[in-house]
């Protein structure tokens, strides 16, 4: 039985591939800007859910492993067109990234991009991107903080992050405080707030400033290593299961293979991989299939990307049925809208840092204060391709005068 929030929405398998295909061609920034953009046009003007039952089915596949915003394209192409529309979403959603991918990979093997005039025009888009993203963080908070109870849950939720605890406990604490103070049980809510705190303190604050303390070791012999086309594919499969709580979460299990196991890449050819996907209308989780390549060549990185994204696919494809029954039950209602908060806390937290690491001059934080000030004061569909653009083409005339 279809839920009462959800309208009788059908479109032609043609339509769902090209609407998603243009979803995907304009999908800059990272899953927040990404999701924002799905939830504006489906959501916000087309309505084919209620805000609620978007804001709940998020918090559903957020806690599943996979890029979230490419599993919220395959659930909403279910929606319009069952299991072929939720397969064609999704392929039209990372189709324009693969192939964008597949020939930044062609041009970094070829010729590199250690000139200046490029690295320039690199450093701009990397500003745009983050300004995408923290006006993202704004536009999804203030859809799913609807009250001063999800918003300090939400911000205990990044304090938690900051302090180096991990989503599996975050997110089911949030969502259980919100359960309880709902029910008026405001003394053992601060108590669960408190002992968050505390034990992300305790536990996990030491390992996390120490592992920002490692220095990699350099991988010799780079490229030689006798993988085969299944340890490539074992590795994609291991990135797409692991995925949870964002592409960030897979990057050490990707490295491990890449980097220290079979010795594809060095190091910093990884970064490189990561800093192009970064720059790409794609999840970020695309920068597999880089890695792919450098694992076996043009069939790697095939195989790398098919790895990655099955789990995505596979869970919405077969257990659409299972979702929608949970996010239509009204007594999980409450623990989804607290796990929605503790998820607004860690891509808010994401957004910081990216900050941090990004804007690091005066004309980073102009560039970045312009980019901001025109996402919210155009709100044209492609502004952040134009913005992307820009900002690459101001880098480049400021490195060259």
């Amino acid at each position: 039985m279809k839920p009462p929030e959800e309208k009788n929405i059908h479109q032609t398998h043609a339509q769902i591939f090209l609407r998603f295909l243009r979803f995907g061609l304009l999908a800059w920034g990272g899953p927040v800007a990404q999701i924002a953009m799905i939830r504006r046009e489906l959501v916000d003007e087309e309505q084919w859910v209620s805000s609620e039952h978007f804001n709940r089915a998020l918090s559903v596949y957020q806690v599943l492993p996979g890029p979230e915003a490419h599993e919220m394209c395959v659930y909403f192409g279910m929606i319009a067109g069952g299991r072929w529309g939720g397969f064609l979403a999704g392929l039209g959603f990372m189709l324009p990234g693969f192939l964008l991918m597949l020939f930044l990979t062609w041009i970094y093997v070829q010729f590199g991009i250690q000139s200046a005039a490029l690295l320039a025009v690199f450093s701009g888009f990397q500003v745009a991107v983050i300004a995408l993203i923290v006006t993202a963080v704004h536009r999804i908070g203030k859809h799913a903080l609807t009250n001063t109870k999800l918003l300090c849950i939400g911000l205990a939720s990044l304090v938690a992050y900051v302090l180096g605890n991990t989503f599996f406990i975050v997110l089911p604490v949030a969502g259980l405080a919100y359960v309880l103070w709902v029910k008026e049980f405001t003394v053992l809510t601060a108590l669960m707030g408190a002992a968050l705190i505390a034990t992300s303190i305790i536990f996990f604050t030491p390992k996390f400033f120490l592992s920002r303390q490692t220095v990699d070791t350099p991988v010799e012999n780079v490229g030689k290593s006798n993988s085969s086309l299944p340890e490539v594919l074992g590795t994609g499969l291991k990135g797409g299961l692991l995925t949870f709580g964002g592409a960030y979460t897979s990057i050490p299990f990707i490295r491990e293979d890449a980097v220290v196991r079979y010795g594809w890449m060095s190091n910093a050819q990884f970064l490189d991989g990561i800093a192009l996907g970064g720059i790409l209308p794609a999840p970020l989780i695309i920068f597999s299939t880089f890695v792919g390549y450098f694992g076996g060549g043009w069939a790697g990185a095939i195989l790398m990307t098919f790895g990655i994204f099955l789990p995505a696919f596979l869970f919405t494809l077969l257990g659409h049925t299972v979702m929608e029954k949970i996010i239509s039950n009204p007594s999980l209602h409450r623990f989804l809208d607290g796990v929605t908060a503790g998820v607004i806390g860690l891509i808010a937290m994401t957004a910081i840092q990216l900050f941090i690491t990004t804007i690091t001059s005066v004309f980073s934080f102009i560039l970045f204060a312009i980019a901001v000030f025109l996402l919210y004061r155009f709100k044209v569909k492609l502004m952040p391709a134009f913005i992307i653009l820009g900002a690459g083409l101001v880098s480049l005339v400021f490195a060259l005068a």
